[in-house]
């Protein structure tokens, strides 16, 4: 007998060393129907290598499992790169979205991540390992990612900077 292998996309399939994925919020939402009540699920998802990239998701869907595996496979293809210095951040910035402002700050080394909710799990995931970061405003924890993912895109390296001057 022959097995038959099936074909998994590389792109949306990756193995668990090179992708980590933590889910930040499950949300249930109740829709009143004749037969009764009809629920549905909404997940953020953070998805990062712990290398330099990282990506967060939204999915939506009737079953839990669903919504979480929709927003880990968006998050994926939506992946951003980091500026790093060393194990860090190179310089302060304040990241919005919304009423929800984080503040994100290089700290020494052995410091480790000092950040709560949704902008500690894109730090550690990330793989920035020293930072200060505070969630000024409002809490949601999708503005909350979003924030710190805006404030990890403005980041900029020096030699970066020196090339814009030039």
């Amino acid at each position: 007998m022959m097995k038959r292998e099936s074909k998994k996309n590389e792109d949306t399939q990756k193995s668990p060393a090179e992708s980590n994925e933590r889910v930040v919020d499950v949300k249930r939402c109740a829709k009143v129907v004749k037969g009764g009540r009809r629920f549905s699920f909404s997940a953020l998802v953070v998805v990062g290598d712990r290398n330099g990239q990282v990506g967060y998701a939204m999915g939506k869907a009737r079953e839990n499992a669903d919504a979480i595996r929709k927003a880990t496979e968006m998050a994926r293809r939506n992946m951003i790169k980091v500026t790093m210095k060393d194990r860090t951040i190179p310089h302060e910035v304040i990241g919005c979205c919304g009423a929800s402002r984080v503040m994100l700050k290089p700290a020494s080394k052995g410091t480790g991540v000092i950040a709560g909710g949704g902008a500690r799990a894109v730090l550690d995931l990330s793989g920035i390992r020293d930072v200060l970061a505070k969630s000024l405003g409002a809490s949601s924890a999708l503005n909350v990612v979003k924030a710190t993912m805006d404030g990890l895109m403005q980041l900029r390296s020096r030699e970066e900077i020196a090339a814009l001057r030039q």
